[in-house]
């Protein structure tokens, strides 16, 4: 698709080379167009690497830039944020100055609770203001908020409680799905009785959907205690302070705890809103996500508010709420400039309305580009996509430890020609290199490899782990030192465009959510009657990648292998919930090794996905890929040609 619109040519070119030959010009400009209480000493403090520190001795308040900021600057009446809730047929609008009425008596009500700067409180919600409302009013006190997403299950939930150790806990009492309701509070309690840490309160948000029962000592209602709250002023915090722990998923299982600093973060996402996204204050922006994972962080609740934008908080799905038309209907009502959503999205509408009849209901004149990121975008979604709506679809790449994109195409700064199946280029400041997995060496073009970043990597990235550096070196700056390893596979083409091939390591996308499979091979070697098994992630046109199990029962069980993967599936989403998509487990008789006793998943990977491979020269039984591609086809993979 050609491209001869927005930005000026050359531009990219001479933002780009001076954010890497000359980072703390570059950001040190950027950061200006950021409120600060302090001037901040240093723009970049490389002093022990690899732990970087953006605008330090600076000191502001992110809710501050958010919402206070604009009121003063006369966008008090401006709308900030809009509820839209087709699965409780609610839109509700707040203005700039009824949001900060609601977050400073939020934050007023926490400050009585004991949360104070640095304390950190857990947030257990669905996709209603109230979780964004929390979010700021934690920034407005210098509290550390750590978002849970709300379909976890209650082991999850309590790793994350005895990691962050809260003060407080807010939750609401249900979520509400196309067909039912999550009553959040009974696993909220389990959690709760499951971790060690137990938080001092829990404030709960009552729904009319679903009520919860209140535990006497403990339990607080919410908007009984936001009536009575003293409104909260903004506590001023160091650039560098933590503005939030978001955990992702490890390759062992354990997640891992990724901190947010506050100056960073704040430069970093009001840079990208104006020139990856091509967004300006007042315009309306709609990011397609959760709070509870790094989209909704950065672009529901913080980039959009700290730009001047309007922001949506959409409580619904693509499909089913009530049909394929519901984004179409988002985009026309609220006059929405920019979508970003994963491409699983606009593969379920696809399905349903692959012709878009659904569209020819609305009008979306007012719709200018759409954004894709969470896994890779197929070709055949973005060309059904370009063709329906006739606007740029850019595929962006990045990470919840990034917290942007890593590589983007720029509505704001220079829109260059979109090759299908790309994310474009490297965003400026960072510095994407590939690297030859066995030697270290960089690799040429079109020559693929690990995908790396070159230390430093930008403001806004992790700076570290929730108190774990070791944790942090071993996982993202060990491999390659100097470089951030990304954990991803890919190449750069001629033209210095980013191709992701997919991840190395067994960290999975389902439908946008990174999953370790390795915590799911935990579960799946619990049960008492299987001797051993691996979890791979498998191509699905829908979701991206979904995983499935294959295990080796033990001798002299008695009862059918269709019958225990019944057991390991159950067993799956009760620990880690349905959003694993876990559905397809298969007996086999032994799994492929080398001789060296280790499982060949990379290989297995293949089998699944009906990809050639070559037999490694260290396998131990041959005849094992055989009976891996015999169990796969009978669950529906690796299918004959």
């Amino acid at each position: 698709m050609k491209i001869h619109e927005s930005g000026t040519a050359g531009k990219y070119s001479e933002a780009f080379s001076q954010s890497i030959t000359n980072p703390e010009s570059f950001w040190g400009k950027a950061a200006q167009e950021v409120t600060w209480k302090k001037p901040f000493e240093r723009v970049l403090d490389a002093s022990n690497p690899p732990f970087y520190k953006w605008f330090s001795g600076g000191e502001l308040n992110t809710c501050y830039n958010c919402l206070d900021l604009h009121i003063e600057q006369g966008r008090g009446e401006q709308t900030a944020l809009i509820y839209d809730s087709p699965v409780t047929d609610t839109v509700k609008k707040f203005t700039y100055s009824e949001l900060k009425a609601r977050v400073s008596k939020v934050a007023g009500m926490l400050k009585e609770l004991g949360v104070e700067k640095g304390s950190r409180v857990v947030i257990y919600m669905p996709m209603i203001p109230e979780a964004a409302i929390a979010m700021l009013a934690c920034a407005r006190l210098g509290a550390i908020h750590s978002v849970v997403f709300g379909g976890f299950a209650p082991k999850e939930l309590a790793v994350r409680i005895d990691d962050a150790k809260p003060v407080v806990i807010l939750s609401a009492s249900c979520g509400i799905e196309v067909k039912r309701v999550i009553h959040y509070k009974p696993l909220l309690d389990k959690a709760i009785e499951l971790s060690s840490h137990k938080p001092a309160k829990c404030v709960i948000f009552q729904r009319p959907q679903g009520r919860a029962e209140l535990i006497g000592g403990r339990d607080l209602d919410w908007v009984e205690m936001e009536e009575r709250a003293k409104p909260a002023d903004c506590v001023w915090v160091k650039a560098t302070d933590p503005l939030y722990i978001l955990y992702t998923s490890g390759t062992t299982g354990v997640p891992k705890g990724v901190v947010r600093d506050n100056g960073g973060h704040a430069v970093a996402l009001k840079w990208s809103m104006k020139h990856i996204y091509g967004i300006n204050p007042g315009d309306v922006f709609w990011a397609a996500s959760d709070v509870g994972w790094v989209v909704g962080h950065s672009y529901i609740v913080y980039a959009p508010l700290l730009l001047g934008a309007t922001t949506i908080m959409y409580e619904g799905k693509p499909v089913g709420t009530p049909d394929p038309g519901a984004f179409w209907r988002v985009i026309s009502e609220h006059k929405v400039k920019a979508l970003f959503t994963a491409p699983t999205a606009f593969r379920a509408i696809k399905r349903e309305d692959a012709k878009g009849e659904y569209l020819k209901k609305y009008d979306i004149s007012c719709f200018e580009t759409l954004f894709l990121a969470g896994e890779r975008t197929d070709p055949d979604t973005y060309y059904w996509a370009t063709d329906l709506l006739k606007v740029p679809v850019i595929d962006h790449w990045w990470q919840t430890e990034t917290g942007w994109a890593i590589s983007a195409n720029f509505r704001g700064l220079e829109l260059f020609e979109i090759k299908a199946g790309s994310a474009t280029k490297a965003v400026p400041g960072y510095d994407i290199k590939i690297l030859d997995s066995s030697t270290g060496k960089e690799l040429g073009p079109n020559e693929q490899g690990i995908i790396t970043v070159k230390l430093p990597l930008p403001p806004g990235n992790l700076p570290t782990l929730w108190e774990n550096d070791q944790k942090f070196h071993e996982s993202y700056t060990s491999a390659f030192p100097g470089y951030y390893f990304t954990g991803d596979g890919g190449y750069l083409d001629d033209d210095g465009y980013v191709y992701i091939m997919g991840r190395v390591d067994d960290v999975i996308n389902v439908a946008g959510h990174r999953l370790s499979t390795g915590a799911m091979e935990e579960i799946v070697a619990q049960h008492q009657d299987v001797a051993e098994c691996a979890v791979i992630g498998a191509e699905d046109q829908l979701k991206g990648q979904v995983p499935i199990a294959f295990f080796v029962l033990k001798n002299n069980v008695g009862r059918s292998g269709s019958e225990i993967a019944k057991e390991l599936v159950q067993m799956v989403r009760d620990q880690i919930g349905p959003l694993a998509c876990f559905k397809s487990a298969a007996e086999v008789s032994r799994l492929p090794k080398t001789r060296s006793g280790k499982i060949l998943r990379g290989i297995m990977r293949k089998i699944a996905d009906n990809q050639k491979y070559n037999t490694p020269a260290t396998i131990e039984d041959p005849a094992s890929l055989d009976v891996i591609t015999e169990a796969a086809r009978k669950i529906g993979y690796a299918k004959s040609n």
